[in-house]
């Protein structure tokens, strides 16, 4: 299927919201990346930043996208600080800097930091709603030129301070334009009105103050209230991986570890509540803290203590030999951890992208033969050549009130740093200077001299020490640009051809210079080229209709990289190896006929409404954007030099601009987008910088087996340009139903079925909470439903339906049918007498995006809507027809089973996955429903098969609906009443109710240790350790009743360990709330929470902090709610020679807790960082969802209201004691213990590597780390 991502404006910052209906699938799967514009984010809390291959699966069973998905971006480097779940579900448990801070999300994901856009994108994955947004109130027939002119004057502009270095190549060459015909900005107009408008610069964020202190540092400030008394300070020094010379590789990656981790005044904010990290990227390292404005005891203003901090990181770092060999072991195994083949493919993007330059080269990680010579002294002479005042920016965005206040706390930090070495600023580069720069990047001579053979080794010292300037232009590169040239500089394909590939993907590649969004007429053409390029979703969904369509995904993506100083288009392409061919011809196919037609008069009106309703729901939530969003914006929105807007201006100039745009102009401007792809071949035609091919070297062929895949790069141009000689023909116009449930359909069900609300359980008919806002409500055909009024997210809501089941009630004969039926049903994406691209356009029309899911205990769909233009009711039309009218397709069941019978086969080629996979079944005793199913079951089922075992969940009793968002208690009763009260009652069927139970393997068993080798060019080596844990609420692995062991244990049980701390007296106020706390329902889930933080903190500061055996581990809880029992898993990445030592360090600590006793300050930050995540996140609507789900559920008993009104004060009355009462519920023993180790090499599986000592140091042997997305970042520190 194709995706396609669209936003509302270019040069605003989107507020957070975590994912409504996210994920993807295992057809194609929505990542974010570079900065770039998306709209559902992963995190309440923070962003992700996924890999940008599309070779990644979908990381959890049964996630599909039901409809159409909220689109996110895709190319680029990006990261995360929130782990994504592993190939199988196991959770993760998020870090702070009081304890464990963040760790990148897959393995070669570098970063932290947000995941809204910096620069305009334009993605065409699967298509979600989001990117479109409700109707406006203000008609653009109202706002002439003039108005927008004097309004825009109107707006007060933001203090101008000294450019920041903008990325490289923002303007193309004179020659070049010359040479290529580019007249897009110059287009012509007839209305001198509208000449003069469009060249009118954009206004500025009034609120953003910039400045720049004597010492050459600039500072950015933007007070914003969210979250409140909390702010964001980043300091952003300008040196990356580009600027290290040939002997450096990796020196600034080094430096940031060395600097970060070794800061004593950041290590003293540990206990205020801040969380920081790090990260490096080509030409950036930036340190950031999250931070209290305020600490609580005593209470003082803790900005200066922030600044103190990130001065010492940034200039003034301590670099020891004992902290430079801890982090040179550390980044060894980072390195050897995130070389996964999916890291390996886009190396190869990004090496033949910029092969022209030193991008496709110098890659954060660094090498590691040089890692290993750098001493303290050279680390030394790198930072004082770089890391100074003038070549750095400081961001402070956050709960501020007094801007002078803030501005003298800089001062006084910062302002006499680097005044006694620097006796007169750089000067300021004249315009001659800059255009110089730009044609010959001024390279720090180091840097220069790799270009001379004949400069000696102490010329380059000697130019070291002299350099102490700020690049005009970030990066410092020079790109060949995309341009019609000669046939005979035409590249040919490349193939990456590796063993553990397993599908066949290819990218083209083409590359612009950025355009800076600075006027009204280059925010027109970005609106253009969003309108022109949404459409391209729907035309090539239509190839759905068959049922083996040639390809598994196309996604075309434009998009500007600061990091990378370039515009980039992408056409993907992903298939089954047997089906490249035709995947390309469909590809490059669809992508000529919109160039060659463009969009039709009804797409036009489409999405330039979508696009104005988003943007009017982005306007609405101008108070609710995170600071680390707005942030992230500005940084870079600075690197790429837009002007930065605010969401409100942003919306009234898009509005401005919209009704300029004519369907000729769209279509023109849309069409030079495409025509490195659509004129392929053709003299006039802009050459891609590159087309990579991504194959496996063998392939499964039914009948034979695994045989040898061949391909050539004649074969790949040959199938390009056959596909662009077939017959095209227009777009035909497409009708979009405007409800799905008409009026009178409607009135016949309310006569039909009466719905009506009846008291739940003998109360009133309405239960209301006057401390949460939360209202109980049960229907008349026996859905229960929670729902509450919110207005944190302005004009919008959230709605998810839970049904009981799950992959658990699949039976023995009918193994995978849950999942295999939740993905059938996302595949067809049709109901009622609707096809699925009605539906799709609906969901646009009406922003609208849905997800469904399927779980081992649940089946689950996710609506997120806007309450503008009947955007709530619509959700529920929808929610009705997929209750009563889902359409099962035979070519979409097919679909499903190629998808799962290509995921299974892939298993044995990604080392994580296999290794989990593994230790899953040895730990569950074979039990399929918990890893993905077999090919021998997916042979056993039919439709019919998976559509009773999906549908037959969906019975009233046995649903539970939630909504949360801006809505009034009047309209949100009556939707329910309409949709979900007219649903058909029915009672649950015994299969969903109930099911075969789950159990443990019996231990002891030969099973409970366990190895997986992988034959690869490349070591690497990971381990998963589990074991059995109680579920969430109480109860044991044995079916015990936790609550009435723990009953029986006195407060002061003479058994438990002695903790340092105070001991209760009896009978006193304190006494009386613990024993409620040990009475109350959340026991166990809140205990076994802060249990996690604290076992993580201690595996990181042993494991990874000490010893030094990996980069990357953690402690993982999935406790159950429906299924009685849970289990914890270890995670850990390490190099083969080390993998076995670090997997005995991790179980020692596991044991260590009664040994080496928690103190109090453990559990003082464990509960720290909850408290501030529930606080944090309880903004998002998501948020809430989660804590209404079960609410009444039959088959959760124990949860109710209490469980949401007393988390704050559940998580405030643990005790160690409590705390201890959790660890032993754990089974920890030898017989418990499963443990499967999973090591990749040459030479995996021959031998069993001896142990190393600790000071040893083993890293990737003869692999050079290179890549487009994963590699132009370095994970984050910590």
């Amino acid at each position: 299927m194709m995706a396609a991502s669209v936003s509302a404006t270019a040069i605003v910052p989107q507020a957070r919201s975590s994912s409504a209906g996210g994920g993807g699938g295992t057809r194609d799967v929505n990542f974010t990346t570079n900065r770039r514009f998306h709209f559902i984010k992963p995190s309440p809390s923070h962003p992700a930043y996924p890999p940008i291959t599309k070779l990644a699966a979908a990381r959890r069973q049964g996630v599909v996208a039901f409809l159409p998905q909220r689109l996110k971006a895709h190319r680029g480097c990006e990261v995360s600080n929130t782990r994504k779940k592993k190939c199988f579900a196991w959770k993760h448990q998020t870090y702070t800097f009081d304890q464990l801070p963040t760790r990148a999300s897959f393995p070669g994901q570098h970063k932290c930091c947000s995941s809204f856009c910096r620069g305009r994108v334009f993605s065409m994955k699967r298509f979600t709603t989001s990117i479109f947004k409700d109707k406006s109130p203000l008609h653009m027939s109202r706002l002439a030129f003039d108005n927008v002119r004097a309004k825009q004057f109107r707006v007060r502009q933001a203090a101008v301070g000294p450019d920041e270095p903008h990325a490289a190549s923002t303007t193309w060459p004179e020659a070049i334009l010359e040479k290529q015909g580019l007249d897009f900005m110059d287009s012509e107009v007839e209305a001198p009105d509208l000449e003069s408008f469009l060249r009118a610069e954009l206004p500025a964020h009034s609120k953003l103050h910039r400045g720049q202190l004597r010492n050459g540092l600039r500072y950015l400030i933007l007070p914003n209230k969210v979250p409140q008394s909390r702010l964001e300070a980043h300091m952003e020094v300008h040196v990356g991986s580009i600027d290290e010379e040939d002997d450096e590789q990796g020196i600034a990656h080094m430096i940031e570890h060395v600097a970060f981790l070794g800061s004593k005044k950041r290590e003293k904010l540990l206990g205020t509540g801040a969380r920081s990290n790090a990260y490096t990227d080509f030409h950036h390292t930036v340190f950031h803290i999250h931070s209290p404005t305020r600490t609580k005891d005593p209470e003082e203003d803790l900005l200066p203590s922030v600044l103190d901090a990130l001065n010492e990181i940034a200039f003034s770092p301590k670099f020891l030999a004992s902290r430079v060999e801890k982090e040179r072991r550390a980044i060894l195994s980072e390195l050897q951890m995130m070389n996964t083949i999916e890291y390996r493919v886009d190396c190869q993007l990004l090496q033949h992208l910029h092969s022209e330059n030193k991008l496709s080269k110098r890659f954060p990680i660094g090498l590691e033969e040089q890692i290993k010579k750098w001493d303290a002294d050279k680390i030394r002479k790198f930072h004082e050549r770089w890391y100074f005042p003038a070549n750095a920016t400081l961001y402070i965005v956050g709960d501020i009130d007094n801007i002078a206040k803030t501005i003298y706390q800089i001062e006084t930090v910062f302002g006499q740093v680097g005044m006694e070495t620097e006796t007169s600023m750089a000067p300021t580069p004249s315009g001659l200077s800059a255009m110089a720069s730009f044609l010959v990047p001024k390279f720090a001579a180091g840097l220069a001299s790799s270009l001379s053979q004949d400069k000696t080794s102490a010329s380059i010292e000697q130019s070291k020490h002299f350099k102490r300037e700020r690049h005009a232009v970030r990066p410092p590169v020079v790109h060949n640009w995309s341009i019609p040239e000669n046939q005979k500089n035409v590249k040919l394909p490349q193939i990456f051809q590796h063993e553990l590939l397993q599908n066949f993907s290819i990218n083209m590649f083409c590359k612009i210079p950025v355009n800076k969004v600075q006027t009204f007429g280059d925010l027109r053409i970005v609106l253009m080229k969003r309108i022109f390029l949404s459409a391209l979703h729907f035309r090539i969904n239509t190839r759905y209709k068959s049922s083996n369509p040639p390809f598994t995904s196309i996604e075309l993506d434009h998009s500007d990289s600061g990091r990378e100083g370039c515009t980039v288009t992408t056409l993907t392409v992903n298939a089954e190896p047997k089906n490249w061919v035709n995947a390309i011809k469909v590809a490059v196919q669809e992508v000529r006929r919109l160039k060659e037609f463009g969009v039709t008069q009804g797409e036009l009106a489409r999405y330039m409404d979508a696009l104005l309703k988003d943007s009017e729901q982005l306007a609405a939530m101008i108070d609710n954007v995170a600071s680390v969003d707005n942030l992230d914006f500005i940084m870079e929105s600075d690197a790429l030099g837009h002007t930065v807007m605010d969401q409100r201006q942003g919306h009234e100039c898009l509005i401005a601009v919209a009704e300029t745009a004519t369907l000729e102009e769209v279509n023109s401007i849309g069409a030079r987008v495409l025509e490195f792809i659509s004129d392929f071949g053709e003299p006039s035609a802009p050459l891609p910088a590159a087309i990579v091919a991504c194959v496996p070297k063998k392939v499964h062929v039914d009948g034979l087996g695994e045989t040898d895949f061949k391909i050539t790069p004649t074969e790949i141009t040959n199938a390009i340009k056959s596909g662009l000689k077939e017959p095209i023909e227009p777009e035909p116009e497409l009708e979009v139903p405007k409800e799905l449930i008409p009026l009178l359909q409607l009135e016949e069900l309310r006569s039909q079925r009466n719905p009506s609300f009846i008291p739940p359980e003998g109360n009133d008919a309405k239960i209301y909470d006057e401390e949460t806002g939360i209202v109980q409500r049960r229907l008349s055909n026996g859905i229960p439903v929670n729902y509450k009024i919110s207005t944190t997210e302005a004009k919008g809501g959230v709605m998810r339906l839970i049904v009981g089941g799950g992959r658990a009630a699949e039976t023995n004969d009918s193994r995978g049918s849950v999942v295999l039926g939740v993905r059938t049903l996302s595949e067809g994406g049709r109901v009622g007498n609707f096809s699925r691209e009605q539906v799709e356009l609906f969901c646009v029309n009406h922003l609208i995006n849905c997800s469904l899911e399927s779980t081992e205990e649940f089946i689950c769909m996710e609506f997120r809507f806007t309450l503008r233009d009947n955007g709530m009711r619509a959700a529920f039309q929808l929610l009705h027809m997929v209750l009563e009218h889902s359409v099962w397709l035979d070519d979409a069941f097919d679909r499903a089973v190629q998808l799962y019978l290509s995921y299974y086969r892939s298993i044995p080629k990604s080392l994580e996955r296999s290794t989990a996979h593994k230790l899953m079944l040895a730990m569950l005793n074979e039990d399929e429903r918990f890893v993905e199913p077999t090919p021998q079951s997916l042979q056993n089922l039919n439709l019919e098969t998976v559509r009773n075992a999906v549908m037959n969940q969906f019975a009233g009793d046995n649903m539970e609906v939630s909504i949360v968002g801006d809505f009034s208690a009047e309209d949100i009763e009556s939707c329910i009443l309409d949709y979900l009260g007219t649903v058909k009652g029915t009672r649950g069927t015994t299969e969903a109710q109930d099911f075969s139970p789950i159990k443990f393997r019996p231990s002891p068993s030969d099973l409970q240790f366990q190895q997986v080798f992988l034959k690869d060019t490349d070591e690497r080596a990971c381990a998963y350790i589990a074991g059995p844990a109680p579920n969430r609420w109480g109860f044991s692995v044995d079916g015990e009743d936790l609550f009435q062991t723990i009953g029986n244990i006195s407060l002061y049980d003479d058994e438990l360990p002695e903790p340092d701390e105070p001991i209760l007296e009896k009978n006193n106020t304190n006494s009386e709330l613990h024993q409620k706390f040990h009475r109350h329902p959340l026991f166990f889930a809140i205990t076994m929470g802060l249990l996690a933080e604290i076992i993580n903190s201690r595996l990181f500061t042993t494991v990874r902090d000490s010893l030094g055996l990996t980069y990357d581990v953690s402690f993982e809880l999935n406790l159950f709610d429906r299924l009685k029992l849970g289990w914890y898993v270890i995670s850990v990445t390490s190099t083969p020679a080390k993998v076995y030592k670090a997997v005995d360090a991790c179980k020692n600590v596991l044991r260590g807790l009664h040994s080496n006793k928690i103190a109090p300050r453990e559990l003082d930050r464990a509960k720290r960082t909850l408290l501030m995540r529930h606080e944090a996140e309880s903004k998002s609507n998501v948020y809430w969802l989660g804590l209404l789900a079960h609410l009444q559920s039959s088959s959760i008993p124990r949860k109710d209201i209490s469980c949401i009104k007393d988390l704050t004060s559940l998580y405030e009355a643990a005790t160690i004691r409590d705390i201890y009462l959790a660890y032993e519920q754990l089974k920890i023993d030898e017989n418990s213990l499963y443990t499967c180790i999973g090591v990749a090499g040459a030479q995996a599986g021959e031998a069993i590597p001896d142990p190393v000592e600790e000071e040893s140091v083993e890293g990737l042997h003869g692999v050079l780390p290179v890549g487009r997305g994963l590699s132009t970042m370095t994970r984050p520190t910590t």
